[in-house]
């Protein structure tokens, strides 16, 4: 069984079939999905679904693109829903020096602020990073984020970073671009990176998987990361799938 571990299910691209989507997801072995939230609507999106659906999580939080525009209110809402069941972990945050809409300076704030909040409430983090490697890796130090470790979404930096953010409690999470004919890191990563410290996911309904590449990705598609990996490392699909659900189901605290 396969456990994707960062999907957009509440993205408007799923709007007219969404539970073809998780029926083709089930069908293809996908035994838990975590729905992540990272505003206001798309948060709401997220705990409507896990009270429809009892294998869907949710994960809370605020996107650094987005950090401009959280207030403390929404910092005290993402406190309230963490004492929520199907809420296993908070983010995605981080940083992303792609996007210019938030300045770097806030950014950093609100990633500061959700880390604590983290700590406080004691959840694993999900971390977002682009182009921003070495300030999240500053300030996940600085804020000993490690007192609850978390996730290195869709990583896609070198096996040395990959090592550094493990050795912090952090696991390593691969996507689509593993698939990727010409993407050497997230496959040196999964090869160096042992298995008890991978996760899989899609970032649907981005990064789709090879052969579906330029396509909208979605769940079912998790299937495909799992067997790249079990390739890179000369293992069955279904020891990968088994190891890294058994690992999602750890950090989160899922029985």
């Amino acid at each position: 069984m396969f456990f994707d571990t960062h999907a957009h299910l509440n993205a408007e691209q799923y709007n007219e079939d969404l539970q073809e989507v998780i029926d083709r997801a089930l069908s293809e072995g996908v035994s838990n999905i975590v729905v992540v939230g990272f505003d206001r609507p798309t948060i709401e999106k997220a705990m409507e679904l896990t009270e429809q659906y009892e294998f869907i999580y949710a994960c809370v939080g605020w996107h650094p693109v987005d950090a401009i525009d959280m207030t403390e209110e929404d910092l005290l809402w993402i406190e309230e829903l963490s004492s929520h069941p199907k809420v296993v972990a908070l983010g995605e945050m981080g940083l992303d020096y792609y996007w210019d809409k938030s300045p770097k300076d806030i950014q950093k704030e609100v990633f500061r602020k959700q880390i604590r909040l983290a700590k406080k409430v004691k959840l694993p983090i999900v971390i977002h990073n682009r182009d921003a490697t070495s300030d999240i890796v500053e300030i996940l130090k600085e804020e000993g984020a490690g007192e609850v470790g978390g996730i290195m979404h869709c990583f896609s930096g070198s096996p040395e970073i990959a090592q550094e953010c493990v050795d912090m409690n952090f696991y390593i999470s691969l996507g689509g671009p593993v698939t990727f004919k010409n993407a050497k890191k997230p496959k040196e990563v999964a090869d160096v990176i042992p298995l008890e410290k991978l996760l899989i996911e899609t970032d649907c309904p981005y990064l789709t998987p090879h052969p579906h590449r330029g396509k909208r990705n979605e769940p079912s598609y998790v299937k495909l990361v799992a067997e790249q990996i079990a390739e890179i490392k000369g293992l069955s699909t279904e020891e990968v799938a088994q190891a890294t659900t058994e690992n999602a189901k750890k950090l989160f605290g899922i029985n």
